[in-house]
């Protein structure tokens, strides 16, 4: 009975800290195209490349480290591992504020991706308090918490960027020290002798990782689909803020209100409907009901000219986020207690590949078709992220069909 009372108050723990460190995350968004505008110059396409390589070189640092800091929660702990990553995010956001080259903002985003261990950590925390029957629905509630947390950062940085683009980097940095502090005196340890394994720089690296847990069954399949999941949703932070200033003329506040919007419709079906929606239709079934409410959100984005039937519609795409928290769940179904931080790591690594590749993507269809010389298509990105989801889906439907042939 101790052990339980200890399991959910760690869990409150960490998902009021994922709230806190979201914050910081949702509260730049908005105004990072004035900011790039201002540092680097040149019109809105422009930002938007640059804005897509800031992504890229952030993703890439979490590729080649995300599996060394999974392994290395496994072997020191959660604590120590999550508590760094704040600090080092904490300076990093005040390294932004001053910022008045485009290379120091690399700097930072490199350093920053280095150590962004927050969200694997946190998923094998709670990995680490959680039965296999509630690993898909907790894993919910950190996606609601985190969104949430998205939410509250996305306003304040709307609000805070009608004044001044480098005020959000600021309060940002205020909000990670401040959730350094709560975690250090509230954030359990979880991983146990138990439990503990051994550091191994072969398994350290995004490849080693890769080759000693591919032998799992539906673990390369699953990563797969997780892949271009995050591929496609990954649209929406790297194009968004563009987007909408380009097809709706929105201002950085409008910008904020729509993420506002979008991130409290995710946090309600993650941390709502999802607990509802697994025990009725399994893991499988609540990844392919993501997935067709994502495609349906991706394609009236392409056609859509309306600023307020995007707004109207956001409920409608938000039902696609129960789409992830099965995928994860099923995976850390699959593998042991001693290998929740590994997993967590390598899942945290195929996120990063696709989003290495995703914001050049993205982003460069965004300024292809917003040249005036070619067909304008500001939601190109939303109609290539609509095609992924149909390779989902595909990918999904062959590996049922073969299983009952």
């Amino acid at each position: 009975m101790a052990d339980a009372k200890h399991n959910k108050l760690a869990f409150v723990f960490i998902m009021i800290t994922l709230l806190i460190d979201s914050i910081g995350i949702g509260i730049i968004i908005p105004v990072m195209p004035d900011l790039i505008q201002d540092v680097k110059g040149g019109d809105l396409g422009n930002a938007a490349l640059w804005g897509g390589l800031l992504v890229t070189s952030f993703a890439l640092m979490q590729f080649l480290f995300g599996p060394a800091l999974g392994g290395l929660s496994d072997r020191f702990g959660r604590r120590p591992v999550l508590l760094v990553s704040l600090l080092v995010m904490a300076i990093d956001y005040v390294v932004m504020g001053f910022a008045n080259t485009i290379w120091l903002l690399f700097i930072a985003r490199i350093v920053a991706g280095i150590a962004a261990a927050t969200q694997t950590t946190a998923a094998a925390f709670i990995a680490d308090v959680s039965s296999a029957e509630e690993k898909s629905q907790n894993f919910g509630l950190m996606g609601a918490a985190f969104g949430l947390g998205f939410v509250i950062g996305a306003m304040i940085g709307g609000i805070l960027g009608e004044y001044d683009p480098r005020a959000p980097f600021f309060a940002a940095a205020a909000v990670a020290g401040v959730n350094l502090i709560f975690g250090y005196f509230v954030l359990p340890e979880t991983v146990t002798d138990a439990i503990r394994r051994p550091f191994e720089i072969k398994r350290a690296n995004p490849f080693g990782a890769f080759m000693a847990i591919r032998k799992l069954p539906n673990i390369t399949k699953l990563l797969t689909v997780e892949f271009f999941y995050e591929f496609a949703f990954l649209v929406f932070p790297t194009t968004w803020a563009y987007f909408t200033l380009e097809r709706f003329g929105w201002s950085p506040l409008l910008v904020g209100v729509s993420l506002m919007s979008f991130g409290i419709s995710i946090a309600l079906v993650q941390g709502l409907l999802i607990r509802w929606i697994i025990p009725k239709l399994g893991e499988p079934n609540t990844i392919l009901l993501g997935l067709g409410f994502n495609l349906i959100g991706f394609v009236f984005l392409v056609f859509n000219t309306s600023g307020l039937a995007a707004l109207l519609f956001t409920p409608i795409i938000a039902l696609g986020a129960v789409a992830n928290p099965a995928i994860i769940g099923l995976m850390s179904q699959t593998v042991s207690d001693k290998e929740q931080g590994e997993l967590q790591g390598l899942i945290a690594s195929t996120r990063s590949v696709a989003a290495i590749f995703s914001p050049l993507v993205m982003t460069q269809l965004f300024f292809v078709f917003t040249r005036p010389e070619n067909i304008y298509v500001p939601g190109a990105a939303f109609a290539l992220s609509a095609g992924l989801m149909i390779i989902c889906i595909a990918i999904l439907q062959i590996g049922r069909k073969v299983r009952h042939t």
